[in-house]
């Protein structure tokens, strides 16, 4: 068995190797670090002002906001190292929070772009998906708007009924909020 395959739990594990980390797992974890910084980087200043930053670390990071090139690479380094004396797991957390809004967001408008797609190639059960969904949901009103869009289609005009039944069932969403 050589050195490499001992355990660090095992007993004959000799004390002078230590329980140190590799080099390998070192430049990992800095590696994770600044990636982390990375993301703070590229979060807009109004999202970064949510999240609960040391004063120094969020100053080094604004002051990124106007690098480019090798100034910018130093200045991640610079802050994955700031961040490695932080609480970077909390840091990550409020990041991954800060951002989960957006993902609901993007999955709602998914939504009703599959809503309105199914209107328009003439799913009849989407209507009643609809009306339980939202309360004052106007089927004679949308299903003008679905008539039109398919006129519009037919003469290869602008989908400007198509854009007006996407915007009404948005603001059915937004009511129901």
């Amino acid at each position: 068995m050589t050195e490499f395959e001992h355990d660090n739990a095992d007993e004959s594990w000799p004390e002078e190797w230590g329980t140190e980390k590799s080099k390998s797992q070192i430049k990992r974890e800095l590696d994770a670090l600044k990636s982390l910084g990375k993301s703070l980087i590229e979060l807009p200043l109004i999202d970064l002002n949510k999240l609960n930053l040391p004063e120094d670390l969020y100053d080094a990071i604004v002051k990124a906001h106007g690098m480019s090139k090798g100034a910018l690479k130093r200045q991640v380094g610079f802050i994955g190292g700031m961040i490695a004396n932080e609480d970077y797991e909390k840091i990550e957390q409020d990041l991954a929070a800060l951002r989960q809004p957006h993902q609901g967001q993007v999955k709602q408008f998914h939504q009703l772009e599959s809503w309105r797609d199914r209107l328009l190639q003439g799913d009849k059960e989407v209507y009643g998906e609809l009306i339980a969904a939202f309360d004052d949901f106007d089927v004679q009103h949308v299903r003008q708007l679905v008539r039109n869009a398919e006129r519009e289609a037919k003469q290869q005009k602008p989908p400007k009924s198509a854009r007006q039944l996407f915007q009404y069932l948005q603001a059915q969403q937004n009511t129901v909020k």
